[in-house]
């Protein structure tokens, strides 16, 4: 390590600020504690203070790890600095979980346990406590290690620790834990499928336009359109179903009426008021920022609304059934519990969540305003499409699914394109590199179309089809793994991939060691 007058202090500015964030959560769970003593320990005793303090504690980390996914792309993508990105985020998410969060959760979390195979009441609420801490202390470690992983998957592998622990094999639903398995293929390629395609159409439709400003100007409307009717159905299906139950076709009708409204409103009187765009792809890029402030504020509405339930699911059904000493299928949510939720998973976020925004923002693969956009609208869709055709999906496996996907194609084009180049000059030898010069300045300036035309006229001329290549095999096939290795970081595909397969075993460890050792502390 560099040990050089100037980066000491650097090193010991981040370590005090890496302590003022540790005390401000520290005072934060404090905080909760003293309030769950003086306000409900009467009702509920010691182990409603306790699950309290562990349920501030899953929301902070669920703020640090998953609420990355809304907003990384878009900061990544320079469309917002990363100080806003935490304010609209952290915002969106606490209205989204106070506003749109569920009254009502299943007090076994997505049904992973059977009903009926727990039935006594201390060993339920050892059960819940030790899977919220579990889940808890999972992200922490995902976060440090800058891995973006499945909140739900951690409490879910959480109570099916717990309940293997309590009750033995029979008392898992074995349906429930396939289809979570298989949200871990369904959600990230959805995602990269829905990105890549969305990305390709920009593509062609206009960055490989001459008249790329012509080309953006009269495809933004549309763009805007099924952005908006995507987001409103997003929205409709997955949020605020739990204050308004709506069927999909009429989330659907509805996001299609929105949309057309807002359509109309930008070709009569956005557009005419902005007629100047740059002709250059930076220029167009420039449309999208506004467009990924709006989606980064959604996606954190839909995330604090639907993933506040895993921080404060656990939590609500240890106080009903302390309260009520039986166990409850369902039960309804407190006020103060809620609030618990999206003060915790906000200042999560704040104090902790820019490593993850900066990994998924800037570390797997370049972004830029497009591609970010490509991102939202595939996180959006993809839900409105796995809720129809009932898929499990994950937010956090889309989201990263979409940045792979980008990715990917990107890689992809320029491979191609790299193949493009060599075939060009193996058509002439070496010594005519002036030749070579000139139609590679051509080809460079040559549209997409062009450049097709160029190439099987290239094909028609060559005389000698034994001309040698300048680029040798070996020297081609680095070539292409540079380029990879340039546009999508294998390391961080490794590791997150490692870190989605492992979520669910390890919550699931982490969770039944904690229910012993709950159980053994506590029975006398």
């Amino acid at each position: 390590m560099d040990s050089s007058p100037a980066t000491i202090p650097l090193l010991a500015q981040r370590a005090l600020h890496e302590r003022f964030r540790l005390i401000i959560a520290f005072l934060f769970i404090l905080c909760v504690m003293v309030y769950a003593i003086v306000v409900q320990a009467a009702q509920g005793g010691i182990m409603v203070v306790v699950a309290a303090m562990v349920g501030a504690y899953m929301a902070m980390n669920i703020g640090a790890n998953d609420v990355a996914n809304n907003v990384g792309p878009a900061v990544g993508a320079k469309a917002m600095p990363l100080v806003a990105a935490l304010i609209i985020a952290s915002i969106f998410e606490a209205l989204g979980a106070l506003i749109a969060g569920s009254n009502v959760v299943d007090t076994i979390r997505g049904g992973i346990i059977i009903p009926g195979a727990i039935s006594d009441p201390d060993t339920f609420i050892w059960l819940m406590l030790g899977s919220l801490f579990a889940g808890a202390v999972w992200l922490n470690i995902a976060t440090y290690v800058g891995a973006p992983v499945s909140t739900t998957h951690s409490i879910v592998g959480a109570v099916l620790g717990g309940g293997l622990a309590a009750s033995g094999l029979h008392a898992i639903n074995f349906p429930v834990l396939i289809n979570i398995i298989l949200s871990w293929v369904v959600s990230p390629l959805l995602g990269g499928l829905f990105a890549a395609a969305f990305l390709y159409t920009l593509k062609y439709l206009v960055v490989y336009k001459d008249d790329k400003a012509e080309a953006a100007r009269r495809l933004l409307p549309l763009l805007m359109f099924l952005m908006v009717w995507a987001f409103t159905t997003y929205l409709l299906l997955k949020s605020l179903s739990n204050i308004w139950k709506i069927d999909f076709v009429t989330a659907v009708a509805i996001g299609f009426l929105l949309g057309s409204a807002f359509y109309l409103w930008l070709r009569r009187r956005y557009l005419p008021q902005n007629k100047e765009i740059i002709n250059t792809k930076y220029g167009v890029n420039q449309l999208f920022s506004l467009p990924l402030i709006f989606a980064a504020a959604l996606l954190s509405f839909a995330h604090g609304s639907n993933d506040v339930s895993n921080a404060i699911g656990p939590l609500a059904a240890i106080v009903d059934t302390v309260r009520d000493a039986h166990l409850s299928k369902s039960v309804g949510i407190p006020f103060w519990v809620m609030v618990i939720g999206a003060i915790g998973i906000s200042l999560g976020l704040v104090l902790f969540g820019a490593k993850l925004i900066r990994t998924l923002g800037s570390e797997i693969t370049e972004l830029d305003q497009m591609r970010a956009f490509c991102i939202a609208m595939a996180a959006a869709i993809t839900v409105i499409v796995a809720s129809q055709f009932g898929l499990p999906v994950s937010s956090t496996h889309i989201a990263v699914g979409g940045i792979f996907g980008v990715g990917f194609l990107r890689e992809y084009l320029k491979t191609n394109y790299a193949q493009m180049l060599e075939e060009i000059r193996e058509h002439y030898p070496e010594e005519e590199r002036s030749t070579i010069n000139d139609f590679m300045e051509r080809f460079e300036k040559a549209t997409v179309r062009e450049r097709g035309i160029m190439l099987r006229k290239l094909k028609r001329l060559k005389k000698d089809k034994n001309a040698p290549a300048v680029l040798s095999k070996s020297e081609r096939k680095n070539l292409r793994s540079v380029y990879k290795e340039e546009l999508i970081k294998r390391s961080l595909v490794i590791r997150i991939a490692a870190a989605w397969l492992i979520t669910v075993p390890a919550s699931a460890l982490l969770s039944a060691m904690f229910f012993f050792m709950l159980r053994g502390m506590l029975l006398p």
